[in-house]
């Protein structure tokens, strides 16, 4: 792309995103609050598959923790909401194969209908460039999944009642428009949110005003996890295919690592995701302990998933598998 059409480009993402600040919410809802229905024995399940076919690793996490019969995806409408930061690829933004695959199972189980949305950042707008940049849009649609563009799109205020950086926000329509939702992050270090997976993926389906270098540059981390009881979505499907373990989000040190994730409990597949990162030893803002994450300590005292490593059940979705065992053995040594 010559330089002119590069600035051009920007000139339109920036006016895109004035639109979206200007822009009123529709109406005000409460918060999109869902159970937890991938829980064993009290504990919120997290499985981590392990291997080379993106394929085989979706189907394995989620059979693991359960399957999409325990959701009742059945003649359902469901929004995936993948990591559409901007128009590089991975681990920057989710692996399309993690979302074409994730599509298709959804309609494998009755999905009536399944969107593909995001709001890519406010100076990397539009979004649609950038999903098809990324190759999420084809992913998308080869599946059959319908592409959304926050930015496109109303917001609904909803009021954040236990917030204490931030007492509301406004959210994309479609969180409150479909009857499921499934978050597709991917696992990433962040410089100023510390790290990027479940929590902050989130922040994609908010309006720019509220973003969290408007709101309280200070705490960042906690910001993050206020927001995020605005809603909670009804599964996580995580892409550890190819992490970021340093610098991020945009770009950083990678380190292919062949994992897919999945939990129904934001906070708990976080503390794998950041135990992962940890186990390389390359992140140097690193926290002591997952726990010890901003995100983390402020959403568990929100009440938003597992308090401790004894609320949470990690599965091993790959059985027999060496290399699987040995990462497995490297996360419990960090939670």
């Amino acid at each position: 792309m010559s330089g002119v059409l590069a600035s051009a480009f920007g000139i339109a993402g920036r006016f895109g995103g004035v639109k979206v600040l200007l822009k009123s919410p529709a109406k005000e809802l409460k918060p999109r609050h869902t159970e937890n229905v991938f829980r064993t024995g009290g504990k919120s399940m997290v499985s981590v598959a392990h291997g080379k076919d993106v394929r085989t690793l979706v189907r394995e996490a989620v059979a693991a923790v359960g399957g999409l019969g325990r959701m009742g995806i059945k003649g359902k409408t469901v929004l995936v909401k993948p990591n559409v930061l901007s128009g590089r690829k991975g681990p920057t933004t989710t692996n399309p194969d993690l979302v074409k695959e994730t599509v298709k199972l959804l309609y494998e189980h009755g999905a009536s209908r399944v969107f593909v949305g995001d709001m890519s950042a406010l100076w990397k707008l539009p979004t649609r460039g950038n999903m098809e940049r990324t190759e999420i849009a084809k992913a998308a649609r080869d599946a059959g999944g319908e592409l959304l563009f926050f930015e496109d799109h109303d917001w609904i205020r909803v009021k954040l009642e236990k917030g204490k950086y931030i007492r509301e926000v406004d959210v994309t329509e479609w969180i409150f428009k479909v009857d499921r939702v499934i978050n597709l992050p991917v696992i990433k270090t962040h410089s100023s949110a510390q790290y990027s997976i479940c929590l902050k993926n989130f922040i994609g389906a908010t309006n720019f005003r509220q973003r969290p270098y408007f709101v309280n540059v200070r705490h960042w981390e906690e910001v993050v996890a206020e927001i995020n009881t605005a809603y909670a979505p009804d599964l996580n499907i995580i892409d550890g295919t190819t992490i970021m373990v340093e610098g991020g989000p945009w770009e950083g040190k990678e380190k292919e690592t062949d994992l897919v994730i999945a939990s129904g409990d934001r906070v708990a597949a976080d503390v794998v995701g950041i135990a992962l990162i940890k186990s390389f030893g390359l992140w140097r803002d690193a926290p002591k302990t997952p726990w010890e994450a901003g995100q983390i300590k402020r959403a568990v005292e929100l009440g938003l998933g597992a308090a401790s490593r004894k609320e949470i059940e990690i599965i091993a979705a790959s059985p027999g598998d060496r290399d699987l065992t040995a990462v497995l053995r490297k996360i419990e040594k960090t939670i």
